[in-house]
């Protein structure tokens, strides 16, 4: 009987053994998903952002924009962005003129946002003619297939895009 106790403590000492150098790597290998857990990931370099102001002139609405029938007030937040967006007012210039609005467009971007200042515009979005007026907001997806349809003589537009250089492409 004595014997027989002794090999049972001597197996218990066994496994304790096994189960303690099997706890010690279980616990180096936690150890080491713990901290790796813990350190930080490499963060993307984020655009250097300056303080932006940008008082209303009219003098800045300017012929030099993406369309002929629009002026346009660059509201200087590409540059205070380090390319990150651009926003700008866009005028409409009256009356308009479908053979020369109407062009079936999209935005190479990442976001477009929309909000009507005065007046109203009239486009078609996909298939879809809808009609914005003062105090409505849209996004555009990126890429959508757009045209301008009609706008009002008053028809003032924010728009808020990212980044801040980007490709239309023209479909007709």
């Amino acid at each position: 009987m004595a014997k027989t106790m002794a090999k049972l403590h001597a197996q218990a000492r066994k496994t304790s053994k096994g189960k303690s150098s099997s706890n010690k790597s279980s616990s180096k290998a936690s150890a080491k998903k713990r901290a790796a857990a813990r350190a930080k990931p490499k963060a993307k370099a984020k655009a250097k952002q300056t303080f932006n102001v940008n008082h209303f002139r009219a003098e800045d609405f300017k012929a030099d924009g993406l369309r002929t029938y629009a002026r346009y007030r660059d509201l200087g937040m590409s540059k205070a962005t380090d390319g990150l967006l651009q926003a700008h007012v866009i005028r409409l210039v009256p009356p308009c003129d479908p053979k020369v609005v109407s062009k079936r467009h999209y935005h190479d971007v990442n976001l477009q946002m929309i909000y009507v200042l005065k007046g109203w515009i009239k486009g078609e979005y996909d298939g879809e003619v809808v009609t914005m007026h003062a105090g409505a907001a849209w996004l555009q997806p990126p890429r959508i297939k757009h045209t301008v349809l009609d706008y009002s003589d008053d028809c003032e537009l924010l728009e808020i895009i990212t980044p801040a250089d980007f490709k239309t492409v023209e479909l007709e």
